[in-house]
């Protein structure tokens, strides 16, 4: 993606390291005696660091870079200590990054560390969704799921949010369970999704082709698996070639996740008919 991210001048480095303290992210280091940005995903690009060079050799540029990874900067933040913590997000909250605080707040929250004082806390309180939305409050819903007598089928939901971005991996609904993890269109093409996939499960839902931020979805999933120690994936996508992204996006995880999860791939034809179901 096109994004500003540090550029750091090799002939006017004179090493001296005083732009370290000031990337808490861990996006510098010094390498063979010259400052080197090691990581595109660690760099947020609001250039915490500038001031702090004598030499004037970092600077701000404009280019093709992979996406910021706040759950990741915040890996090599936390354990700096929480004078380190407020400082990095009291500078995304100065920069008006709402989206980047809100990932910070929630990783915190997840982890159980406890959030500075004097900051919003912008939603990551209990029962809130990291948008700070009342309506993406986190609930788990206890229902009879019986056919009723004029026959209607009930719902099988079982939560709420559903949407990935919205949910937290520590919701206690995620907690050894068995995840659903379906494209946005599935639902509505598959009739009987409720009673034949949804029953039992944990939801949740994405668009691998639309949605923003699919790094901080791959984060999701490896906490899933790994904190919340859920059973196992089903990952439910339309036959169209797009939607294959969000089966990748579960492998992924589990491949990269300290424990390993059984997998199965449903997909659902255009016409609402399961054209392949399998292990994978």
């Amino acid at each position: 993606m096109l994004r500003e991210i540090v550029k750091i001048d090799d002939e006017k480095c004179n090493g001296c390291g005083l732009c370290i303290p000031n990337c808490p992210e861990g996006a510098i280091q010094i390498i063979n005696g010259k400052a080197r940005l090691v990581s595109d995903l660690f760099c947020d690009g609001l250039g915490a660091c500038l001031g702090h060079c004598p030499e004037g050799a970092i600077e701000i540029e404009k280019r093709e870079a992979e996406p910021y990874n706040e759950r990741k900067a915040m890996d090599n933040i936390v354990p700096q200590g929480a004078d380190v913590v407020f400082a990095h997000l009291k500078h995304l909250q100065d920069h008006g990054e709402n989206k980047f605080l809100k990932e910070a707040l929630l990783f915190m929250k997840e982890k159980n560390i406890q959030i500075p004082k004097g900051l919003d806390d912008h939603g990551a309180t209990e029962g809130q969704s990291p948008c700070g939305c009342p309506g993406a409050k986190t609930m788990t819903f206890k229902k009879d799921i019986s056919d009723t007598e004029d026959g209607k089928r009930p719902s099988h939901l079982a939560q709420w949010p559903i949407q990935l971005h919205l949910v937290s991996p520590s919701a206690p609904y995620y907690t050894n369970a068995d995840l659903l993890l379906a494209a946005d269109c599935v639902a509505f093409a598959l009739g009987d999704f409720h009673k034949d996939y949804l029953k039992g499960k944990a939801l949740a839902i994405a668009c691998p082709k639309l949605d923003d931020g699919q790094e901080v979805y791959l984060e999701k999933l490896k906490a899933m698996i790994d904190e919340a120690k859920i059973n196992t994936i089903t990952v439910m996508i339309m036959q169209v070639a797009c939607c294959g992204g969000l089966l990748h996006l579960a492998k992924e995880a589990v491949s990269q996740s300290r424990r390993k999860v059984p997998v199965k791939s449903v997909i659902v034809g255009l016409e609402g008919e399961i054209l392949k179901e399998e292990w994978v």
